[in-house]
């Protein structure tokens, strides 16, 4: 893809951020890798949302230097391109606070795997990694580490939100999305009583047809 395009996506994707409730204010940012150059297009630093522009997203290398654009890049850059550097068919990241999923990371705890949506998308629990600060490369290898040996494209970091990856920046965006909609109706089961577990079986059954069957070949 070329970089304008991308670009062009990296900041359409971000109005879904707040359309979705899953950020507040500026927080929270989404990058796009470019397969063919391995450059990574990401939001700027404090930018909000309202006043992005294709022009005003920032374009880094694999290690987080300025490649093209005008402002400082996210907070979160180095961990990005972490996760770039270690997991190839990745090419987006999204990173977002979203109130019920972040209510699981602020205690710890992942998300149950308890509603078919949950194992169609993620194939079993949304796990919860350990706490890292925020700036330098830590919580990429939080995120890297979690996600070895799950078919989850999203993590929780304690204490503070979700990293979801795709194979494209759409594909992490909308794992944000299912991230957070499946949070809410487990915290909402539990008001009412004990959330009932899908079977490892099932799961990987809803799983496999969701992923290979479901929607137009």
């Amino acid at each position: 893809m070329l970089l304008p395009q991308l670009r062009d996506e990296v900041c359409r994707l971000h109005a879904e951020l707040p359309k979705n409730n899953l950020v507040a204010w500026t927080s929270g940012n989404i990058s796009a890798r470019d397969p063919a150059t391995g450059l990574v297009v990401i939001k700027p630093s404090g930018g909000r949302f309202e006043d992005l522009t294709p022009a005003s997203m920032v374009v880094v290398d694999l290690q987080g230097q300025v490649v093209d654009g005008d402002f400082a890049p996210s907070s979160d850059t180095a961990s990005h391109c972490y996760i770039y550097r270690r997991m190839p068919a990745v090419n987006g990241v999204a990173h977002t606070h979203s109130r019920y999923a972040t209510a699981f990371a602020v205690v710890g705890e992942a998300i149950p795997c308890v509603t078919t949506a949950m194992a169609d998308e993620f194939g079993g629990e949304i796990p919860c990694a350990g706490f890292g600060l925020i700036g330098g490369e830590e919580i990429g290898a939080l995120v890297v580490e979690a996600l070895a040996g799950h078919r989850s494209p999203a993590v929780l970091l304690r204490s503070h939100g979700v990293f979801t990856i795709g194979e494209s920046a759409e594909a992490a965006v909308k794992a944000s999305v299912m991230t957070e909609d499946n949070a809410a109706i487990v915290w909402t089961a539990r008001q009412l009583g004990e959330a009932s577990p899908i079977s490892p079986a099932d799961i990987d059954r809803l799983y496999e047809r969701y992923q290979n069957v479901y929607g137009q070949r």
